[in-house]
């Protein structure tokens, strides 16, 4: 394995045009992504075409149209590629089981008695995702848990629902960036040969006022733009009166349970899909018939079980599509030059750190995948870094803080639209959907990380932090 985390190949794959060709099925797929986004496309199934049409043109500029086949399905058949559909898919059942339970009616009931709503709701949601992330290590996990539970009571709490998904990713983003179990801190620390205790405590100067900054906007303009009679509609769709429902806080807890106990995230998504279904029934919130039943007169199958999986299915077919593409733009080898050019600029501490952060952005851009970004830019910031005097957790930190900028900002990215898919969840309660340009714009976390990032480096500030 090299890298960028895939089989060496004997030669690259060469393209019509060259690194022109190479790079025209990704630019295509943005470009698509773009214009779809500006337009307002609320669902990832519309992001499918496009993907097909990157694809074809790949076929059409690759010199060997078998290798760049091979190419797509090996980027599509990767171990964490199946992770994450088959996740997308059982996070659609465990949020449809909570919702059908009566869950964000008890919610909004008692957030209500507490006085939490409009822009104090958005803070909280934050503050749980933030939380929930820095526990677990993992920010795909907390929004699976998190948006399904907290988005569709937006309408009735008073809150603007792009600013609510705009703070539970922001929450998500800030323990994918500061948690010390999580993936993009392990990789950047171990890749820096930096202990991850260190890395943590002086990654806080970076995070701490992003955070600080988000969640005073989110507390200050999270309330619901609409009018009253917007929120009361939302309100008139929820099954209120009882708190019985608020049981259902217990499945996704016990997946967040087991989720600290570093147990894989399938099966502590499959123990939360059954204790919900379990318990659902047993306080008699939904009938057995209601999780799957035959509807004789369409002759199909129909229930809460059902309509829960195909919530996954627009953000599965996006994945393994946009992995695929990923698969042939890796295959032509940019990656390496990428990161030969940058270290060949790397010749001042100012100019060392700006390659580093240019490496890392291009390969994210590139491969859409934070560690493997990481990865395939580690050695660069190791190999110049301690002759330039910039510390190991200068280097760790520049890495991990660009990766926790694009993928939860741009629209291209499986966070962004992950979230945006989710708020579908709010669809039976009268929310609205957003767009995953929307949510990312919206997540000021990452764009106040991105600001402290490019100040630190312009100024100089903290280049040798803890060395």
């Amino acid at each position: 394995m090299n890298r960028t985390g895939k089989p060496p190949a004997a030669t690259p794959l060469a393209f019509h045009g060259g690194t022109a060709g190479a790079l025209l099925p990704l630019l295509v797929f943005l470009a698509g992504v773009a214009a779809l986004g500006l337009a307002g496309a609320p669902d990832e199934r519309g992001f499918w075409p496009i993907l097909l049409a990157g694809l074809a043109v790949g076929l059409l500029l690759a010199r060997d149209r078998t290798a760049y086949a091979e190419a797509l399905l090996q980027g599509m058949s990767r171990p964490i590629v199946m992770l994450m559909v088959l996740a997308w898919l059982l996070a659609g059942v465990l949020g449809s089981l909570v919702g059908a339970s009566g869950f964000v009616g008890a919610l909004v009931d008692v957030a209500a008695r507490a006085g939490v709503s409009g822009g104090s709701y958005v803070l909280t949601a934050f503050l749980i995702a933030a939380a929930l992330s820095t526990s677990t290590g993992t920010s795909l996990g907390t929004l699976i848990i998190c948006v399904p539970l907290l988005y569709p009571a937006a309408g009735a709490l008073g809150a603007e629902p792009v600013w609510l998904i705009g703070a539970i990713l922001a929450g998500a983003t800030f323990g994918d960036n500061i948690s010390p179990v999580s993936d993009t801190t392990i990789a950047s620390a171990t890749t820096q040969e930096a202990d991850i205790g260190g890395v943590v405590r002086s990654r806080l100067k970076y995070a701490l006022p992003a955070g600080a900054v988000a969640a005073i906007v989110y507390a200050m303009f999270g309330g619901a733009s609409v009018g009253v009679e917007g929120v009361s509609a939302g309100a008139d769709l929820i099954r209120a009166g009882s708190l019985r429902p608020l049981i259902m806080l217990l499945p996704p807890s016990l997946t967040v349970v087991m989720l600290l106990r570093r147990t894989h995230l399938v099966p502590s998504l499959m123990v939360g899909i059954v204790s919900a279904a379990t318990l659902g029934v047993a306080a008699d919130l939904f009938n057995p018939g209601d999780l799957l039943h035959i509807d004789r007169e369409a002759f199909i199958a129909r229930g809460i079980l059902l309509e829960g999986m195909e919530r996954g299915v627009g953000i599965s077919v996006f994945t393994l599509l946009l992995m695929g593409l990923v698969g042939g733009v890796e295959a032509a080898g940019l990656m390496d030059r990428l990161v030969a050019r940058a270290e060949r600029a790397a010749s001042t501490p100012a100019r060392a750190e700006w390659s580093i952060f240019g490496a890392v952005s291009a390969a994210v851009l590139l491969t859409t995948h934070s560690v493997v970004a990481i990865l395939a830019v580690g050695r660069l910031a190791r190999d110049v870094g301690p002759d330039l005097s910039i510390s190991r957790y200068r280097r760790a930190n520049i890495l991990d803080v660009t990766v926790c900028t694009y993928p939860f900002l741009l629209p291209f990215f499986i966070p962004t639209i992950l979230a945006g898919s989710l708020t579908g969840s709010g669809a039976d309660f009268g929310v609205a959907r957003v767009t995953a340009l929307e949510a990312g714009l919206a997540n000021l976390y990452s764009w106040g990380l991105l600001v402290v990032l490019l100040a630190a480096i312009a100024t100089g500030r903290g280049r040798s932090e803890g060395d």
